[in-house]
């Protein structure tokens, strides 16, 4: 494995193994709008990695126009759901938000899972943008983890992933905020020996302020605990982050998007990989290379 792993201007990878195989679902790193469609990188060994182009059947998802971002696929009942963000939407009245899509296959075509075209969100809840989402699966349920603006919500999705159910038996809520400290965006959730690990990016996305840490929680609705830089600039690296996690071969890995040092256009990211460490419970820096 070599990084980058592939040539062009990818961002936000969300990666998952299906059927022995490496998916990694990608936005395109372009200018917002230009991003009309998704990606999905494939590889059956960490060494040649193929690109599927538009994943997304866009008809379907009424309003989705532009700004395509941030996929997250989860498999449940022999389906695959993919969700995505699109047209950045800054206010209540815009069309826009989170859309979930379904498919047969792991790399598509999505269909909306609602016939009329709309979206899951696509309104403001607790201050959260509705962008960077994360499904997150612990055992039989799956966990909507998303938000950007410094906001992060977390729902549990009902069995077809067309809607909520209470967060637990004490919070009634079906969207709670669980936002940690300097958390912006991009979250992706662990679970290690019974603990839930948060990794989140922070600072801004289009410089090398860009980095993600780690926090902790003993549930997946918090109280999430900061305890680790994970990742941030170096000298062959500048904004790292946004980044997935995948098992492969008995190694953890993290898919992540970085720009190299000197270019200064905030589009030029690029799609890596990387190992992760995990020790005695906890997430260690990872060693860009």
């Amino acid at each position: 494995m070599k990084n980058p792993i592939v040539d062009g201007w990818y961002a936000d990878p969300e990666a998952r193994i299906y059927n022995g195989k490496i998916y990694i679902y990608v936005t395109r790193s372009l200018p917002y709008k230009e991003q009309h469609n998704l990606d999905v990188v494939i590889s059956s060994d960490l060494v040649d990695f193929q690109i599927e182009k538009s994943i997304l059947d866009m008809k379907t998802f009424k309003g989705a126009e532009f700004a395509i971002w941030a996929p997250s696929v989860v498999e449940k009942n022999g389906s695959y759901y993919i969700i995505f963000a699109a047209n950045d939407i800054h206010k209540n009245e815009e069309v826009g938000g989170l859309y979930v899509g379904i498919s047969d296959s792991p790399s598509g075509p999505f269909k909306n899972v609602f016939n009329d075209g709309r979206p899951l969100i696509n309104s403001f809840i607790n201050g959260a943008q509705p962008i960077d989402a994360h499904f997150f699966k612990d055992e039989d349920t799956i966990w909507l983890f998303y938000g950007g603006w410094g906001h992060l919500n977390v729902a549990k999705l009902n069995e077809t992933l067309t809607g909520f159910l209470p967060i637990s038996d004490d919070i009634d809520d079906l969207i709670f905020e669980i936002t940690p400290k300097d958390y912006v965006e991009a979250p992706c959730v662990l679970k290690i020996d019974g603990k839930y690990h948060l990794m989140y990016s922070v600072g801004s996305w289009a410089d090398s302020s860009y980095c993600v840490k780690a926090a902790i929680s003993d549930n997946p609705w918090g109280e999430y605990h900061y305890y680790a830089d994970i990742m941030g600039a170096n000298e062959i690296a500048k904004g790292p982050g946004h980044n997935g996690v995948f098992y492969y071969d008995g190694k953890f890995y993290s898919a992540y998007h970085r720009r190299e040092p000197g270019d200064s256009n905030c589009h030029h990211r690029k799609l890596c990989i990387d190992e992760l460490e995990i020790k005695d419970g906890k997430l260690f820096p990872i060693s860009m290379t």
